[in-house]
């Protein structure tokens, strides 16, 4: 088999994991989920979080996957692709785990950019934490980032709305 397939199934899913982490972020943290993400929006000092449980529900899939792709575990009737869509995932969780935990929470290292698309990141991933509680909010996603300008915007919109309580720092630069 040639390489370009598999690594086209490897990139195909880290893209499709954006989405995922997307839909789970909007509809399952701030969802019926919330008791797990709740701390993750609040300050604290511990070293861990309720919400670092949902990269065990990563990890679960991408391990899932690679045993349905393992003709070790089911002989002949291993699904080839199973593999690659759980090094996809895998590499998503490191993608993740980097930007999210280690750039815009500062958890792993300290750099604080000052330009270009890590900086907005940054900005996007700040918005979203603006909001108190689970209602509203903007920036789901991890990696893709929207323009902070408008995130702004629709979170002026929202609390404007009464759909989003906004905390007393972010609410001064509306």
């Amino acid at each position: 088999m040639s390489w370009a397939l598999p690594l086209a199934i490897v990139l195909a899913t880290i893209l499709a994991m954006e989405w995922v982490a997307w839909a789970s972020h909007k509809y399952i943290m701030h969802g019926f989920g919330w008791a797990w993400h709740r701390d993750h929006h609040e300050p604290h000092d511990r070293l861990l979080e309720k919400n670092d449980l949902y990269a065990l529900v990563g990890a679960a899939m991408s391990i899932s996957m690679f045993a349905l792709g393992s003709p070790m575990l089911m002989g002949s009737g291993a699904w080839w692709p199973g593999t690659w869509i759980g090094l996809g995932i895998l590499g998503y969780g490191i993608i993740y785990t980097l930007v999210h935990d280690g750039l815009v929470h500062q958890r792993y290292f300290r750099w604080v950019p000052r330009k270009g698309y890590a900086r907005r990141l940054v900005q996007a991933h700040k918005l979203h934490h603006a909001t108190v509680g689970k209602e509203g909010g903007v920036s789901f996603g991890f990696v893709f980032a929207r323009d902070p300008a408008v995130l702004k915007a629709e979170l002026q919109a929202q609390r404007q709305a009464g759909i989003a309580v906004l905390r007393e720092a972010e609410a001064a630069d509306f």
